[in-house]
């Protein structure tokens, strides 16, 4: 039975901050990671199993409330300078869906997930808006928040401590007890390219593709399963005895994902290269280490290529190699144009070299606050990032009891063959959905 998500209204508002941002602050220059982070709208959604009789308008003064603090939000991206910090607004959108809360957490269909966003996450690069919002109310008296943050301002992180902080007010009144970001720190820490990015090879969109060749599903491991990976991990590699376990989920699909598609590939004789991408914090990586609260993007990816040699397939050594390689001297590196210079060459080679290579990239979301998110009436019963314009990009995050791990698979729509089987040889079964 396809859900029916109905608009509440037909005209677009906005929410603006409920003071005004003063003049010298009206324009946020982005830093270098800013720029060559893709243009698209993150997006998450938050499930509560009830709201109080005020929820609209506790959430929309509260988002205004919070829009002051986080003034870059209300703005508009030009080019990709600067925002301008205009005080146009964040997009609101409110939506009644015909169906219950409960029906949707216990058999969540991703295209149905969806529904609950304001805008489509691919469509960044059409839309200058740098957050927009969608509260959708169920039947039985749910509520689904849904919330799209622009990545050319902030990455994963950034989104959930800023939804926390919004929370925060909601439930508090004010933000007397929130900290201030700091938007005037991370441009200068890394720098705006001086490179004319539309002119050179390097591109923010490359390995995007359009949605509607990606389909996303989940796989949840709980903690039976966890606890096999990680010591199928250990008993398989010889230098790390102590997998982490993302370490040992990353491995997992990773080794299954090639396995899987060497079987599939048509001609057997074609010599492909496997890599595997993975999005690094790089708050605590830094020189002196930057709080985690630290508002902007503030990640890198960092790339690792299976060993040539059949007898070295240690993959969680290969991962958490490639990890290390992120440390503060490679963070300053990324500070100078001979370091950024670099970095845009790895990355468009990476998409564009002569080999054939076939991706798997992660990106963990599992120590984030993501459940601490509270707007007076309890924490969610569910979050969960529903959508993005990546084949082979995984989202990893804890489950709700913080001992599981929920996996978002985004893939092409061809290739469900790939992923399905993925739990052969675990006592207790895992499976897409």
């Amino acid at each position: 039975m396809v859900l029916k998500v109905e608009l509440l209204s037909k005209e677009m508002m906005m929410i603006k901050p409920s003071s005004p941002t003063p003049p010298h602050l009206k324009t946020l220059k982005l830093s270098f990671i800013d720029q060559t982070s893709p243009p698209f709208l993150a997006p998450f959604v938050f499930f509560f199993n009830h709201a109080s009789a005020d929820s609209s308008q506790l959430l929309k003064q509260s988002l205004s409330k919070v829009l002051t603090l986080f003034y870059p939000l209300a703005g508009r991206v030009r080019g990709n300078d600067f925002i301008d910090c205009s005080d146009d607004g964040a997009l609101w959108v409110e939506a009644r869906v015909h169906g219950f809360l409960k029906d949707v957490v216990e058999n969540p269909l991703m295209e149905e997930i969806e529904k609950f966003l304001p805008l489509e996450p691919q469509k960044g690069d059409d839309s200058d808006f740098m957050l927009a919002v969608q509260v959708n109310y169920f039947l039985d008296g749910g509520i689904a928040v849904g919330v799209c943050v622009s990545h050319k301002i902030a990455d994963a992180l950034s989104m959930v401590n800023f939804v926390n902080a919004w929370a925060l007010i909601a439930r508090e009144g004010d933000a007397a007890e929130i900290s201030p970001p700091n938007f005037g720190l991370v441009w200068p820490l890394f720098p705006p390219t001086t490179m004319d990015l539309t002119g050179s090879e390097f591109s923010a969109t490359l390995g995007m593709t359009t949605r509607e060749k990606v389909v996303t599903r989940r796989v949840v491991f709980n903690k039976e399963n966890l606890a096999a990976l990680k010591k199928s991990a250990a008993a398989e590699s010889s230098r790390v005895g102590d997998p982490t376990r993302v370490e040992a989920v990353s491995a997992f699909l990773w080794k299954h994902f090639r396995e899987a598609s060497r079987k599939k590939s048509q001609d057997a004789s074609m010599k492909k290269t496997f890599w595997a991408g993975q999005g690094v914090n790089l708050r605590a990586r830094m020189k002196p280490a930057l709080p985690e609260a630290t508002f902007g993007n503030l990640w890198s990816p960092v790339n690792t290529t299976e060993s040539p040699c059949p007898d070295d397939d240690d993959l969680v050594f290969q991962l958490r190699t490639s990890i290390r390689e992120i440390n503060a001297e490679y963070v300053e590196a990324l500070q100078n144009e001979k370091g950024q210079s670099e970095h845009l060459r790895k990355w468009h080679e990476r998409f564009t070299g002569e080999v054939e290579a076939e991706f798997m990239d992660f990106s963990s979301w599992c120590r984030f606050p993501i459940y601490e998110v509270d707007f007076g009436w309890g924490r969610p019963v569910w979050a969960c990032p529903p959508a993005f314009p990546y084949k082979n990009f995984i989202v990893f995050m804890s489950t709700k009891c913080g001992d599981g791990i929920e996996a978002w698979i985004n893939m092409g729509e061809e290739d469900d063959d790939i992923y399905m089987g993925m739990g052969a040889g675990l006592s207790d079964p895992i499976r897409l959905i």
